[in-house]
């Protein structure tokens, strides 16, 4: 019987070691959670609102975002109408469209002190639709697209599907119409573009400018 006890009991040592390493191995490792500098950090989920210059002016179908302080019921966001409105409860239709974010919340605000205490309203953009610009002539998809900054012609004819076969690619132009209506036109010769010829031709387009490609 002490001959048995003699060999087990280096086992039994052996095991209780191996054991013990194991778990203190395991409760050492760092968990990501336990402020480990290392560990990768939790991705930002803040939502940035959208930047627009404080001098933008309001469009038909721009969406805007109104909040009115501690009035939940008042805060929406809601698309400007083609006639150039919005409609809010209390108030019913105010004029959006040609007016600035900040002038728009003024006229709200003034509006809802026959209603409410010392209103304070914010108006943020929330998405631009009014900047537009036109493809009209040989080109697989002819129509209204969004303007986003940079847009070139030749992003435009891209954008609207590119040529049809018979498209006349050297007498593109785009008609542009300045503040007191008069209507200008700018040439741009796509042979000769690509040729790397005439490149300053391949103007910038600015809302509701029409590129025809006869």
């Amino acid at each position: 019987m002490k001959i048995w006890i003699n060999r087990a009991l280096p086992i039994c040592v052996l095991s209780f070691v191996a054991f013990s390493t194991s778990a203190s191995g395991q409760a050492a490792a760092p968990h990501p959670a336990d402020g480990d500098p290392t560990a990768p950090a939790a991705p930002d989920t803040t939502v940035v609102p959208p930047h627009v210059d404080a001098a933008y002016v309001i469009g038909n179908d721009d969406v805007l975002s109104i909040n009115v302080w501690k009035e939940t019921e008042l805060s929406r966001q809601i698309p400007v109408r083609s006639d150039g409105k919005i409609s809010l409860p209390l108030i019913g239709e105010v004029q959006a469209a040609g007016r600035t974010p900040n002038q728009l919340q003024q006229d709200i605000s003034d509006k809802l002190k026959n209603y409410i205490t010392d209103p304070q309203v914010t108006v943020i953009v929330q998405q631009i639709n009014s900047l537009k610009f036109n493809v009209l002539g040989q080109v697989n998809k002819p129509g209204s697209y969004p303007l986003t900054a940079g847009t070139t012609i030749v992003d435009a004819i891209a954008v609207a599907g590119g040529f049809k076969d018979f498209a006349k690619k050297k007498s593109i132009y785009v008609i542009r119409e300045d503040a007191s209506g008069n209507e200008h036109r700018f040439t741009f010769n796509y042979q000769a573009f690509i040729k790397g010829a005439n490149t300053d031709q391949n103007i910038a387009l600015k809302p509701r400018d029409t590129v025809v490609i006869p």
